[in-house]
This record gives C-alpha cells, sequence and structure tokens, in this order.
C-alpha cells in the first residue's frame, strides 16, 4: 500500500484547512441570518451578535406570517416558479435536442446565432415594448414568456446530449420505426436525468428569486411575487420608522432590524430545502454538460 510522504500530508492538511477556512467565510453570513432573525432587536442593531443568538425572539416571524401580502406573494411565486420552469425545461430541452443532432441542417450556424445572444442584448427598452406590444404586461405571461430559454442552459444542455448520449443509441432507435419526438422521450431523456435537475434547479431559483421583470412587467399588487411583497414590507417598515415619535421610531427600527433578517429566511428557506435533493446531480451534471462543446 502506497504510503504519504511528509510533504503529502502537509499538502493535505493545507488543503483541508483552506477548504473549512472557505466553508466557514461562505457559511458564516447564512448562519448570521438565521441567528439575527431569533435575537433580540437591540443586540442585533447594537452589533453585539457574533457566534450565538442573544434572548430568543419570534415577533418578527409574527409579523411577517401575519401579513397577508406575503402569503400572496408565495402564492404567486410558487405559481411562476413552477409554470415558468415547466416552460423553460420543454423548449431548452426542445433546442438542446435539436442542436445536438448531426444530421441537423445549418447546426453551427444556428449555434453561433444563439451563442451570440449571450455577448450582444436587445437592451431593456425594446424587450419592454416588445412585452408590451404583445400584451403581456400585468400578466402571470410577463413572468414566464420573456425569458422562457436561458441561452447558457440551452448550451449546457447540448453539450450534455452530445457527449453523454452516444449516437449508436439514437440510430437504434431510428431503425426501431422511432422518428426524432419519441427518439427524444424514450431514449435521450431517460438518461439525462443529471442534466435535467440541473436545468430545473437554474431555472427554478431564478423565478423564485425575479424581481427585476416584475418591477418592469407588473403593476397589479394582486400578481406580486414574494421578492416584491418582502421589498414593500421593508419599506413600508422604514416609511413608518421615520414618521413616528421618537419612542415609536425606536421601537419601528428595532423590529425593522430582526424582520428584515426574517424576511430573508421566510424568502430563502424553500430553495434551501429543495437543493439537497439535487445536489447530487448537480456537480455531475454541470461538469459533464461543460465539456466536449
Amino acid at each position: 500500500m502506497w504510503k504519504k510522504s511528509r510533504s503529502d500530508k502537509i499538502f493535505d492538511l493545507t488543503l483541508i484547512f483552506i477548504s473549512l477556512l472557505i466553508m466557514l467565510v461562505i457559511a458564516y453570513p447564512l448562519y448570521f441570518v438565521i441567528i439575527a432573525s431569533f435575537s433580540q432587536p437591540e443586540a442585533v442593531l447594537n452589533g453585539k451578535l457574533r457566534f450565538l443568538p442573544i434572548g430568543f425572539n419570534l415577533e418578527s416571524y409574527q409579523m411577517v406570517l401575519q401579513e397577508e401580502k406575503v402569503w400572496i406573494g408565495y402564492r404567486n411565486t410558487i405559481l411562476y416558479t413552477i409554470l415558468g420552469t415547466i416552460i423553460n425545461l420543454f423548449l431548452t430541452t426542445l433546442g438542446a435536442y435539436s442542436l445536438s443532432r448531426k444530421d441537423m441542417p445549418a447546426r453551427t450556424l444556428l449555434t453561433f446565432v444563439i451563442s451570440f445572444t449571450m455577448l450582444f442584448g436587445g437592451g431593456m427598452i425594446p424587450v419592454y415594448m416588445v412585452v408590451k406590444n404583445l400584451k403581456l404586461t400585468d400578466t402571470i405571461w410577463a413572468m414566464v414568456i420573456p425569458n422562457a430559454i436561458a441561452t447558457y442552459n440551452l448550451l449546457v444542455m447540448k453539450n450534455y446530449f452530445q457527449s453523454s448520449i452516444p449516437d449508436e443509441l439514437q440510430e437504434a432507435a431510428a431503425i426501431d420505426g422511432c422518428d426524432h419526438f419519441r427518439t427524444l422521450i424514450k431514449v435521450v431523456l431517460p438518461l439525462s436525468t443529471p442534466i435535467i435537475a440541473v436545468i430545473v434547479l437554474f431555472y427554478a431559483v431564478g423565478h423564485w428569486n425575479a424581481f427585476f421583470n416584475a418591477v418592469l412587467y407588473l403593476r397589479n399588487q394582486d400578481l406580486f411575487p414574494l421578492q416584491i411583497v418582502l421589498r414593500d414590507i421593508l419599506l413600508q417598515n422604514s416609511l413608518e420608522a421615520v414618521g413616528g415619535d421618537l419612542t415609536g421610531m425606536y421601537e419601528k427600527v428595532m423590529r425593522g432590524e430582526t424582520m428584515k433578517y426574517a424576511l430573508i429566511i421566510v424568502a430563502s428557506l424553500p430553495v434551501i430545502l429543495i437543493y439537497p435533493f439535487v445536489q447530487k446531480y448537480f456537480v455531475k451534471g454541470i461538469m459533464v454538460g461543460a465539456i466536449k462543446g
């Protein structure tokens, strides 16, 4: 059995130390948000919070969850995430499969044209005018149609199909009488679970965190996603604090400090809970899909 030398052991220990340090730097802000949301507002505002929560306070979560607008925002965001991800996955899969086929006419030219959109875009105003002229503003479609395909995700899935699905399998399916659509459904997709999980995660997180499109296209508050609702709650709380007397202003500032962290947890918790279930596919899918362009 090969025995590690002293230099190898030192290298391993150094690598472990650096990895732990990076993990600490990345994980501490999230940990701080969690303990701050449960701590006393005075301790948070005065900067006394370090590694353990001070006191135990659920008032911020009670205020957030009692807001009817939060539940409306949750409903809308879940709808946009599910509907948008289905549209994204459907169109991205069709486009990626078509571009991955060697018998696709003008495949190289089409791939170049699609890739070109990653470097240059039409701009915010032309895109807004298109959405407005299509009468999509102030509808749920404004949140799912304008970003129906992400070029990066399309190219990653295309590269996965090219590098991981043998051409012989598709040729065998054609010999058995399968057309392109049945080959995609029966052969390609069952072998593409890792990349599908990755693409679904990319799109779902994008829809869940959607903010800018809602600011541009939505005016009806009943259609606002969760991110806009949370922003409005913070702004409303800040304005109330400024407009009150000194005693009321102090209390509202205290309340707003922990409410800010509670809002972050409320908005992030679903994604944090879902991620571990797709994490095992994440690295494999993105690494395989990123090679052999």
